[in-house]
């Protein structure tokens, strides 16, 4: 099975997607701070954001390991199990970040913002999707999806400045 993340290499319209407007760069792996897992479980930065955001693999395995999401702010959230779910959330609602109630309205309200800047938008996400063999679930899925790893599972996955021992605050709260 190919990798998705050679797949985003390969493919322009993917990786032009994902950069804008999914703000998710593969070249952009370092994050701004020293941080490990509480759980001390094996942290890889393999992403970033524009805003000095990181996107981390979280244990040992390959692009099928839980997702954490830090920002560059000292808040972090588990996003994702897996590449695939990362890279469906980023497609569907690149708008994630700005979505506090999770649900399908607000994020038509935030798509609609985009839309009149990019009204391609939907067309491009098509193709990126396309080139990735990447399913596009609904946004209700992905934000409901988003909420409860974030709030479920992401109990065990908590990140912590090393330097100082403190714990980064959640994104995404119950």
């Amino acid at each position: 099975m190919r990798s998705l993340t050679a797949a985003i290499a390969d493919h322009d319209d993917a990786a032009g997607f994902l950069a804008w407007p999914g703000d998710f760069e593969l070249d952009r792996k370092d994050h701004v701070e020293e941080v490990h897992l509480a759980s001390g479980a094996t942290l890889e930065g393999f992403a970033g954001d524009g805003a000095g955001g990181t996107f981390f693999f979280c244990g040992d395995g390959g692009e099928e390991r839980p997702v954490l999401y830090a920002d560059s702010e000292g808040g972090a959230a588990l996003v994702a199990i897996g590449l695939e779910q990362l890279l469906q959330l980023l497609l569907v609602a690149p708008w994630w970040r700005d979505c506090q109630a999770f649900t399908e309205e607000e994020s038509r309200e935030l798509a609609a913002e985009y839309l009149e800047d990019m009204p391609d938008l939907t067309d491009r996400r098509d193709r990126a999707a396309a080139a990735l063999g990447i399913e596009l679930p609904t946004e209700a899925e992905v934000l409901t999806r988003l909420h409860r790893v974030a709030t479920e599972a992401g109990d065990d996955f908590v990140l912590v400045y090393t330097p100082e021992g403190n714990e980064y605050e959640r994104l995404i709260t119950a």
